[in-house]
Order: structure tokens, then C-alpha cells, then sequence
């Protein structure tokens, strides 16, 4: 069909325009208990940021160091006057590869806002999970970034501002989560190129669909919650291995395809062993390592590998619906209406899939008819490749720190 080709490049145009941020890989976390007027906060160092206090930026600095300037570059807020320090800063026991510290604050009246400026000087992508439990044991997650460094207490005061959303609003939510998600659409981009039918394309979709709505509600209600981190790591790893099928089978060569991703993987999950700054776990490189190889072994050998596609966007998906879950995870979402926003949610990330293919297909019928269809290998090669360098960017800047 020549609409094809058309509409590939069509979907192609349409992810290349978006704006593409790599996140480099620099993070902390901390908790924050409000208990009156004392709030105690203790931060988890990774080792890799605590490196970065040392004069050579190798070694890990004493834990007075790291300490103290945790000390300074982080506090609380009360009527507009900082709060005095009661204790700390103190080392506390950590898991290998972290250390962590224990700092209380105690406040003239009741505390405010809470804030922290670690890390930001030296690293200004630095992202900090902030977990605060106020005196009522309501529990709040926050991102701190170097934009948006100070969180106002009074903001998790009352109900939920989704409480008394509409169900247009869940929609909405959803749609505007594929619409400003490139990693999102560039998946979608390649599950087009690999389906050569209409019916193959259905099977990819389905499979997608079913994978990401069971994670979505899964990390949502709270039954399985993943690291973050490693989601958006994995996101862009499915990326890489759609464009790298779409290679092999455009290519007919699988073998080569299947090594060099397969032996990527591997090679991290060594170089991790040796002390490389890897964030990804050895067994999740090794498993993926496996994984890829074994996936596009098998589909670059099958005549019609559309079923067995059907299983394979299914575990896609699976991850996808976790990285759609971190958007809602980031709002206070009310318990009682859980089932609504799920449901609408969903519906708007199906209605945000099917108006971007839909809107590339008005495209494509213009091209067409403006004779600028592309003939369907040489674009398959292109976006293939494309797909490719776009999802090692990404997983690389997400999960190897270089600096």
C-alpha cells in the first residue's frame, strides 16, 4: 500500500519536532516528618552524589562532610523565618552503596514550607524524591528540582484537587499524557513500521493496551510499585528494541542485530561489576541482556511474527503503564474515586494513541496526493535507525552517569 510509507514518515515528522530533554542521572531522596513544631528529616546519599563533595570528585568524603552540608542546604520554614536546627546533622546506618543522615528542626510556630538546595550547584539536573508525613499520618510525595526547590506545606492541606474532577478531567489527564510524552509516541512509531498489515498492527496495539492498563492500576493502587528510575531506564530501553527488530527485519539479518544490543546489555552489567556508575541492577542488564537477544532472534526468524507480537507489546506495555503511572503518582489522588480516574485515564491514553495515528493518516493522505510517498524500505531503514540512536540516548543518559 503506498499510504504506508506515507504515514510512517508522517509519524516520523511528528516525534522528530518534539522537544527532546536527556535526563542525566543525579538523584537523592528524603523524608520529611511533621510532628507539631518539629520536623525531622532524614536524607539518603547515594555514594555517586556524595563523590561529588570530595576534592577529587573519586573519593567518598567523611560523613562529617557530607553531613554538614546537608546541613546547610536544607531547612524548614516557619512564618517566614527559617527554623533553628534541634539536632543533627548524624550519620545513620545505610544500605551498601548509600549512606544516610538524620537532621531535626524545630520551629517557632508551624512549619510552613520545607526545602533543599543540595546538589543543585554541582549538578543543576539534580532530582531529589521528597516523602513528606505530615502530623495527621498523611503521607505526600514531592519532586524537588533546582526550579522548584521549595515545597509550601499548605499545599496538601484540605482534599484532593482531583476529588471533585470530572470524569472529562481523567480523559484529558490521559490524552495529554501520550500528546506531551515523545518516548511514548516514538514507541508507537515503531510498532507502525513493524506492522506490515493492518491486522498485525491491531495484534501490537492490543497487546500494548492490555500490558500498560494492568501496571497502570497495579502502581496506582499501590499493589506493585516499582524504582521510578528503573522504569524510565527500561522505557527507552523498548525503544532501542523495537527500532533494533525493525532493523533486523527490514535488514533479514537478525543475528547481528540481536548480538550487538544483546552484548550491549551484557557489556553495562560487567562494567557494573568493575564499579562503572551504572544505576540499572546487575540482574535487570543481565535479564535484558537475555531478553533482547532471545526477542530478536525469534522474531527475525519467524515468516510472521505478529502473534508472537502480540506477547512481546504485551510485556512492553507492562512497562509502559508504569512510566504512565508516575504522572498520577505525583498528584494526591482520591481513594474513593480511584475506579473513575483509572478508567478515564485510560480512555484518554487510547483517545491521545488513536488521534496521533489518525492525525498522521490525514497527513499521509495529503503527501500521497502531493506525490511525496517515500518508498516503504528506505523509510523503514531511516525511522528504524532513528528509533535506535533515540532509545540508547536515552537509556544511556538515564542510566549512566558520566559526570
Amino acid at each position: 500500500m503506498k499510504i504506508w510509507p506515507a504515514m510512517l514518515a508522517a509519524l516520523l515528522l511528528l516525534v522528530a519536532c518534539r522537544s527532546v530533554n536527556a535526563h542525566t542521572l543525579s538523584e537523592s531522596i528524603s523524608s520529611w516528618e511533621v510532628n507539631g513544631h518539629l520536623v525531622r528529616l532524614q536524607f539518603i546519599v547515594p555514594d555517586l552524589e556524595a563523590k561529588r563533595l570530595s576534592v577529587d570528585g573519586k573519593e567518598i568524603p567523611p560523613a562529617q562532610v557530607v553531613g554538614d552540608y546537608l546541613g546547610k542546604h536544607t531547612g524548614v520554614v516557619s512564618q517566614g523565618i527559617p527554623c533553628s536546627l534541634a539536632r543533627g546533622p548524624r550519620a545513620l546506618a545505610a544500605t551498601a552503596g548509600f549512606s544516610r543522615y538524620e537532621i531535626e528542626f524545630d520551629c517557632a510556630g508551624e512549619p510552613q514550607s520545607i526545602w533543599s538546595t543540595a546538589f543543585y550547584e554541582l549538578v543543576p539536573s539534580h532530582t531529589n524524591f521528597a516523602k513528606i508525613q505530615d502530623g495527621s499520618g498523611n503521607f505526600y510525595e514531592e519532586l524537588l528540582t533546582k526550579e522548584r526547590h521549595e515545597v509550601a506545606l499548605s499545599e496538601h492541606l484540605g482534599e484532593s484537587p482531583l476529588q471533585n474532577a470530572g470524569f472529562l478531567t481523567f480523559i484529558q489527564m490521559g490524552a495529554m499524557h501520550i500528546f506531551t510524552g515523545v518516548d511514548h509516541m516514538s514507541f508507537m512509531l515503531g510498532l507502525v513500521l513493524i506492522s506490515r498489515r493492518v491486522r498485525d498492527l491491531i495484534f501490537v496495539i492490543t497487546g500494548f493496551t492490555v500490558g500498560h492498563s494492568l501496571t497502570l492500576a497495579l502502581a496506582v493502587t499501590g499493589i506493585l510499585r516499582p524504582d521510578a528510575r528503573y522504569i524510565d531506564s527500561l522505557v527507552a530501553l523498548t525503544i532501542a528494541l523495537i527500532g533494533a527488530e525493525n532493523v533486523g527485519d527490514s535488514t533479514r539479518h537478525p543475528v547481528p542485530v540481536a548480538m550487538g544490543l544483546g552484548g550491549l546489555l551484557l557489556l553495562m552489567a560487567v562494567a557494573k561489576q568493575f564499579g562503572a556508575p551504572i544505576d540499572l541492577p546487575q540482574t535487570l542488564l543481565l535479564g535484558g541482556a537475555l531478553f533482547a537477544a532471545c526477542y530478536l532472534l525469534l522474531t527475525g526468524q519467524m515468516r510472521d511474527a505478529g502473534r508472537v507480537r502480540l506477547v512481546m507489546t504485551l510485556v512492553f506495555g507492562l512497562i509502559h503503564g508504569f512510566g504512565f503511572a508516575s504522572n498520577l503518582l505525583e498528584m494526591r489522588l482520591p481513594p474513593n474515586r480511584m475506579a473513575s480516574l483509572l478508567f478515564g485515564f485510560n480512555v484518554g491514553v487510547e483517545i491521545g494513541q488513536l488521534s496521533v495515528v489518525l492525525g498522521a493518516l490525514l497527513l499521509v493522505r495529503l503527501m500521497v496526493r502531493a506525490g511525496l510517498a517515500i518508498p516503504r524500505s528506505l523509510l523503514t531503514d531511516l525511522a528504524a535507525s532513528f528509533l535506535v540512536g533515540e532509545g540508547l540516548f536515552w537509556f544511556l543518559g538515564r542510566t549512566v552517569a558520566l559526570s
